[in-house]
């Protein structure tokens, strides 16, 4: 009986893939609605029932039966004489169990080799969540988990979606256990070691007390539910989260503990999936795959390479979810509606199945989903999704909101392109890699706070990370499945910098330009990579590679550089020891075979030039919405919501894109003065000039709060300080409107911002010793009004405007304090990538996405000539 019923299964699920059977959106969560995490926290903690009963009344909505199942045609029908003899697709799959992981793939370098630059951009961020992943308690960690298994819970439990109440509990610990493995291979760190090892055995003593190989942080009813088609929030996702981090602890972090808690979870699991199918019928386990069950089929594909346990991988088969990969099977872009990342992890676990079993039709899955991904469902930061699901195909222009690009989207996507690359060496899935690592990972932390990270990156006009839907989480009460896949992105920085490739001649492919070393052993080489800081004035990538063969190594290797898509040959060039070297056309390789010596070096010079990249829209009227982009780097412009570029007849972005020189950082200001208990600072308020209270860094107010000196007698490089501006006519630019200035219009009467166009000199000041005496401060005199000053006011409130006063012989210290500022460096900086942008009302500044924090930013924009 047992023996028929895996063959049922197998035949099922190889009826369903061959031939392409699929239920178009019934393969996903009806109403749509609950297939997003969101939607589903806010329902379950909403407390409103008749919101819950109107949403689960259409929970499901699958015929059942089994006549209807059974009506259900294929979108391929093969003809009669291609019908399968299913026994002999069933005898080959059984001798799949002797197979060995398919050959000929790049490997990857342990991360336990490279190590990542402190001081670099990858390497603070990597640090950032390194503090995060140590500040997290482990008995708060495992307290539901605790309280499922009847054990005492000291401690707190965390809040969010850790919460007991939370039906997902307990996903964030299993992306826990996959960080803190990376990260300890990452760094070595001692304390890190302890506290996953102390997780490791906590959770162990939670399986043993239970006894039947079960291991949750909520009890085994919601199963019940789930397979009885009854509501219930992802179950599923949830162990797969647990059985990756635990498997991750065994392969990465050497647990042995780990993966005997593994194999019990499955042999717990194998059983529940048999009785469901035994009792009803293959499709009732199909239909309760509905709801969103993550990398299940993945991680099982995992494990039974580590096994061989033939069980593992009929397990895995089942939950490829085929009614999902048959029309991608058959090449048909049917992923308009789906809920993105329930599904992109199929994909994941349908590429290891290709992995282990050499079968070509799963290559071409994944080659097919990650094509129509990348060319109709991508923003140009790498991202896919809009409120969590996927739009229709090459319509993007109508979806830019707050809540575009789900992060754990970006976090997936990039596992199907690295397999992509590991399988083919294309470029431009290494293209696809940076682009996506670099502005859709980078940019979801807030800088290097740790525990601060977003949901989705928004991609509307004047968004801000800060005001999306979930905004900024905090470190111990949100735990989205976002700050899941956030604390594994930012532990495995260095896992796609280098991958090897297995030969008579060692051969190294780095596809990542960052600062870091690698202890290649199979090339017997210790290298070193140098990565010079990139700048808008200087564009060019420059990359230094210091080699050093290991003691008593007599063998050459092959190195494989990236030359990347986003570079051009003029002005490119590469070295070795000195000597040029020849290079390829960008989106190849440059290829150096060589019996290496200690203190070879390798130089590589790339140029980094601005393009602009229209949406992924095939609809006329949105022909002009395009990003601009500066090599990797989406550049984001500081603005509201304006986005309107005239471009006339210029003939290259240069045109109308500029450079900020390195040196305007000295020259950025912010003005203050102490008003009653507080400190407020001059600021550009909707183009008019007020005095409002002191910002933090990194928000609108900060760049409103900031101001460039533009200097009329002086050349730039003489004024290497601010204090050195003191003495000298100066304009006030707004950091956030280059080309305009602070005018007066008349004494008594408010300050504005205009065009800089203006030659009536009521834009130029002297910048004069403070009024009122004190070292610190500085004045503003008019130069067309002798005498008169800027000017704020006593005792003043946020909001008030200031004035051109003009000083009399009767005037006080009260004038004078009005009218003096403490000069300070400007509250906001320029990024060393920062140019100026020609608007058609107003310029932009533009900077890298992934250096703003909670400031507001457009990323596309309407570009006319």
């Amino acid at each position: 009986m047992k023996g028929f019923l895996f063959f049922e299964m197998l035949v099922v699920v190889l009826v369903f893939v061959l031939c392409g059977c699929a239920m178009s959106k019934e393969c996903t969560n009806v109403p749509t609605q609950l297939s997003s995490h969101s939607v589903r926290y806010e329902l379950l903690s909403s407390g409103n029932e008749t919101w819950k009963e109107e949403m689960f009344s259409h929970y499901h909505l699958i015929p059942t039966d089994d006549s209807a199942w059974s009506n259900l045609l294929p979108r391929k029908v093969l003809r009669e004489e291609d019908e399968y003899n299913w026994a002999m697709m069933y005898r080959k799959m059984k001798s799949l169990g002797d197979s060995k992981l398919y050959d000929g793939f790049l490997k990857e370098v342990s991360l336990q080799d490279v190590r990542l630059d402190s001081n670099s951009m990858h390497g603070r961020a990597q640090q950032t969540n390194l503090e995060y992943l140590l500040l997290l308690d482990v008995d708060s960690l495992v307290w539901s988990f605790r309280k499922t298994a009847g054990l005492p819970t000291p401690g707190k439990a965390y809040e969010g979606w850790e919460s007991p109440t939370c039906e997902l509990r307990g996903h964030f610990v299993g992306h826990y256990l996959s960080a803190s493995a990376l990260m300890w291979a990452s760094t070595f760190n001692a304390t890190l070691e302890k506290k996953m090892s102390a997780l490791v055995s906590a959770l162990s003593e939670c399986q043993e007390k239970m006894g039947t190989g079960y291991l949750s942080a909520f009890p085994s009813e919601q199963f019940d539910r789930f397979e009885a088609i009854k509501p219930v929030w992802a179950p599923y996702y949830t162990i797969h989260k647990i059985l990756a981090g635990l498997l991750d602890q065994h392969t990465i972090a050497g647990n042995s503990q780990a993966l005997k808690m593994v194999t019990w979870m499955v042999e717990y699991f194998y059983n529940r999936v048999q009785n469901v199918i035994s009792k009803y019928s293959i499709e009732r386990h199909y239909l309760s795959l509905n709801e969103e069950t993550g990398g299940m089929n993945d991680v099982l594909y995992k494990l039974y390479r580590i096994t061989g346990d033939p069980k593992h991988l009929v397990l895995a088969h089942l939950f490829d979810k085929p009614c999902f990969l048959g029309p991608l099977a058959i090449e048909a872009d049917d992923l308009s509606g789906f809920h993105a990342n329930t599904h992109i992890p199929i994909v994941i676990g349908s590429q290891m199945r290709y992995e282990i079993t050499g079968d070509p039709l799963y290559k071409a899955i994944g080659t097919f989903f990650m094509e129509i991904v990348n060319s109709s469902h991508t923003y140009a930061t790498g991202g896919t999704s809009v409120s969590e699901f996927w739009s229709d195909p090459k319509r993007l222009a109508s979806t830019l909101k707050n809540e575009n690009e789900e992060s754990c989207t970006t976090y997936n996507m990039l596992k199907v392109s690295r397999r992509l690359f590991t399988w083919t060496k294309e470029m431009a899935y290494a293209d696809y890699y940076e682009r996506a690592l670099t502005n859709g990972v980078l940019s979801i932390q807030r800088g290097t706070e740790p525990g601060v990270m977003i949901y989705m990156l928004p991609l509307g006009r004047g968004v801000s990370k800060a005001r999306s839907y979930h905004g900024w989480g905090t470190q111990d009460d949100k735990f989205w499945c976002c700050y899941g896949t956030g604390i594994e992105s930012f532990s495995k920085l260095g896992d796609s910098i280098y991958f090897e490739e297995e030969g008579n001649v060692p051969g190294l492919y780095i596809i990542q330009y960052i600062t870091s070393s690698l202890d290649w052993k199979s090339g017997q080489i210790l290298l070193n990579q140098k990565v010079d800081p990139v700048s808008s004035w200087d564009p060019y990538l420059r990359v230094t590679l210091t080699l050093t063969s290991k003691k008593g190594a007599d063998q050459s290797s092959n190195l494989n550089l990236r030359i990347p898509s986003w570079t051009h040959a003029d002005g490119a060039q590469a070295s070795l020891n000195g000597q040029s070297l020849t290079l390829p056309a960008p989106g190849n390789f440059l290829s150096v075979t060589k019996n290496w010596t200690p203190g070879d070096k390798l130089t590589l010079q790339l140029p980094i030039s601005l393009r602009t990249e229209a949406i992924q829209d095939d609809r006329p009227e949105y022909a002009s919405i395009q990003a601009i982009l500066y090599g990797p780097y989406l550049l984001a412009g500081h603005t509201s919501g304006d986005w309107d570029i005239k471009t006339g007849s210029a003939e290259s972005l240069s045109d109308w894109i500029t450079p900020i020189p390195a040196a305007y950082n000295t020259h950025l200001v912010s003005l203050s003065q102490e008003s009653g208990d507080s400190t407020f600072v001059l600021t550009n308020s909707n183009q008019s000039i007020t005095m409002e209270k002191s910002p933090a860094p990194g928000t609108d107010s900060a760049v409103h709060a900031t101001f460039r000196l533009v200097l009329n007698d002086s050349s730039p490089a003489e004024v290497s300080t601010v204090k050195d501006a003191i003495g000298q006519s100066v304009m006030l630019e707004p950091f956030g409107f280059p080309g305009m200035v602070v005018v007066h219009q008349g004494t008594d009467k408010n300050l504005a911002v205009a065009d800089s166009g203006g030659d009536d000199g009521t834009s130029i000041f002297q910048l004069v010793a403070g009024l009122d005496g004190r070292a610190e401060t500085v004045s503003l005199e008019s130069e067309s009004n002798k005498d008169c000053f800027v000017y704020s006011g006593v005792n003043y409130n946020s909001g008030t405007s200031m004035k051109l006063s003009c000083k009399s012989e009767s005037s006080d210290d009260d004038f004078n304090q009005a009218a003096s500022f403490v000069l300070d460096k400007g509250i906001s900086e320029y990024h060393p990538m920062s140019f100026v942008a020609k608007g058609a009302k107003r310029n932009f500044l533009l900077a890298p996405l992934l250096s703003s924090r909670d400031e507001s930013y457009t990323v596309y924009f309407d570009i006319q000539a």
